[in-house]
C-alpha cells in the first residue's frame, strides 16, 4: 500500500467541503494551536458556538467574504499510517475548470453532497468529469445528517442513486464507498460516530488511511518508460567536460542502465548507460522519480522530446480525436489557432471538427455542436505542427493529457484527453 494518498474534494455550494476539509485538518492535529486560537475568537465574533472549521481553509478575503471556495488549494496531513495531498477545489459551476484542475491527479475523490439536497444537477456534473479524467476510487460524503427526518431512509435513497450513476459511468462497488457525515460535528470523520447506528462501515479518516491504491494509479504499471525531457545537462566544466544528461520525470514505466530506448520523434534507438540523481547513481527508477539520464550514444535530443522505452514506444502523431473540457469564457470554434502543451513539448495546433458535446446529464452525446461554451465537455479533432509522442488517455494519464492555451494571452483554455474517453460514460446519442 502506498504511504501517499493523492486526494481531492468536489461538491455543490455550501454542501459544507471547507468545513470538511478543515475537520480533516482538525482531527488528524495538523493545524498549530495559533490558528486554532485565530479560528476561535473569529467564531465567537460570528456569534458561534463552536469553532467555524472552514476558516481553516477558506484563506482569500473574497472566499471568507462570500462564505465560498474560489480557487484550488492544496492541503497536507497525514496520520500514523499515511500522508496525504489534497486539492481542495470549489463548487460554484463556473469554477468547474479548478476541479478539473484539482483532480487530474487524483488517486481518490471525495463528492459531497448536502443530506436534504441528494443528488442533484452539479453532483451529475463532477462524477462526470471524474469519470473522464479516471478518478480510480470515489467516497460520497452525505454531509448534514444530522439535519434530516428519518436519516436512516435518506441516506439509503441518496446511497442507491449515487450507485446508480456511477455504475453507469464505469466505476464499480469496490471502487465506491458512501458515508453519512457530519463535518460540523465530526460524525463519522476521524472515528465512526454512535449517531449513525444504520452505518456500519469505516470512518472517513479510516478509510482513507486503508483504501488500496496503486502508487501512480493511471495504468503506467502496464507501459514501458515514459520520459519527458526537460531539461539537457551539459556543465562543460572541468571535471565534466563531456558530460550530457537528460533530465526530467518518469510519466509511466521505469528504467534501469542496459535498457533499450527510442528517442521520440525522432525515432532514434540507444541504451541507458547511466541513472543520476543528487545522491548518487540508481540500479532502478520508477514513475514519479526525477532523474537525471545518460545514454550510450550522442543523440540530439532537446526539451520537448519523449525516451521511451523501445519495447511499446507511442508512434508520434500529428493528427488526432481527443475529448476536451473546454475552460475559456470565449467559445471554441473549428478552425481556432491554439499552443498545444503536452508533456514538455509546446507546439502551435489548429482544431478542425467539433464532433461531438457531451450532456453531463444525460450522459449523451449531441453530435457536431457549433461551438464549445464554458465548461462544456466534447470530442474534437486536432492538428498539431510538431509531432507529439502521446498515448491514449486510458492507458496512462499524463502521458494522454494535454493543454490548449491561448498564444496571446498564455491562458489555459482546455483540459485535453488523448483519445475518445467519452465512450466510456456515454449511454446514448442525443436527437
Amino acid at each position: 500500500m502506498s504511504d501517499l494518498l493523492r486526494l481531492a474534494t468536489a461538491g455543490s455550494v455550501d454542501d459544507g467541503k471547507s468545513t470538511l476539509v478543515g475537520r480533516l485538518l482538525y482531527d488528524t492535529k495538523s493545524v498549530l494551536a495559533d490558528q486554532i486560537d485565530a479560528v476561535t475568537r473569529a467564531s465567537v465574533d460570528k456569534g458561534l458556538a463552536t469553532p467555524d472549521l472552514s476558516l481553516l481553509v477558506d484563506g482569500l478575503r473574497a472566499e471568507r467574504e462570500q462564505g465560498i471556495t474560489i480557487d484550488v488549494a492544496y492541503r497536507y496531513f497525514a496520520t500514523p499510517r499515511r500522508s496525504f495531498v489534497l486539492a481542495d477545489t470549489p463548487g460554484h459551476v463556473q469554477y468547474t475548470r479548478n476541479t478539473v484542475s484539482g483532480a487530474s491527479t487524483a488517486q481518490l475523490v471525495i463528492l459531497l453532497v448536502d443530506a436534504r439536497k441528494g443528488v442533484i444537477e452539479q453532483t451529475r456534473r463532477h462524477a462526470a468529469v471524474l469519470a473522464l479524467l479516471g478518478v480510480p476510487k470515489l467516497v460520497l460524503a452525505v454531509n448534514k445528517i444530522d439535519l434530516v427526518d428519518d436519516a436512516a431512509a435518506v441516506f439509503a435513497a441518496i446511497s442507491a442513486e449515487f450507485n446508480e450513476l456511477t455504475s453507469t459511468l464505469g466505476w464499480s462497488s469496490e471502487d465506491v464507498l458512501e458515508i453519512p457525515v457530519s463535518a460540523l460535528h465530526g460524525d463519522n470523520i476521524a472515528t465512526r460516530s454512535d449517531n449513525t447506528p444504520y452505518y456500519d462501515g469505516p470512518s472517513l479518516i479510516e478509510h482513507l488511511e486503508s483504501v488500496p491504491v496503486d502508487a501512480d494509479s493511471t495504468g503506467d504499471h502496464e507501459l514501458g518508460l515514459r520520459f519527458p525531457v526537460q531539461y539537457v545537462i551539459r556543465p562543460r566544466t572541468a571535471e565534466h567536460p563531456d558530460y550530457r544528461g537528460y533530465a526530467g520525470q518518469i510519466a509511466a514505466g521505469a528504467v534501469a542502465p542496459g535498457d533499450e530506448v527510442v528517442v521520440l520523434p525522432s525515432g532514434i534507438r540507444t541504451t541507458v548507460e547511466r541513472i543520476d540523481t543528487p545522491d548518487g547513481e540508481l540500479a532502478v527508477a520508477q514513475a514519479g522519480r526525477s532523474v537525471t539520464l545518460i545514454l550510450a550514444d550522442e543523440v540530439d535530443i532537446s526539451r520537448g522530446d519523449i525516451i521511451a522505452a523501445a519495447a511499446d514506444a507511442p508512434e508520434p502523431i500529428d493528427t488526432f480525436d481527443a475529448t476536451v473540457c473546454w475552460l475559456g469564457d470565449k467559445p471554441l470554434r473549428p478552425g481556432a489557432r491554439l499552443l498545444l502543451k503536452h508533456g514538455t513539448r509546446t507546439t502551435q495546433a489548429i482544431v478542425g471538427a467539433l464532433l461531438e458535446r457531451f450532456d453531463e446529464q444525460r450522459l449523451a452525446a449531441d453530435p457536431n455542436p457549433e461551438s464549445l461554451e464554458l465548461n462544456d465537455i466534447g470530442r474534437i479533432s486536432v492538428r498539431v505542427a510538431e509531432p507529439i509522442a502521446a498515448d491514449d488517455y486510458r492507458a496512462n494519464r499524463h502521458t494522454g493529457s494535454f493543454l490548449l492555451i491561448d498564444p496571446a494571452g498564455g491562458n489555459t483554455l482546455a483540459a485535453g484527453l488523448v483519445g475518445d474517453v467519452l465512450t466510456a460514460v456515454e449511454v446514448g446519442t442525443g436527437a
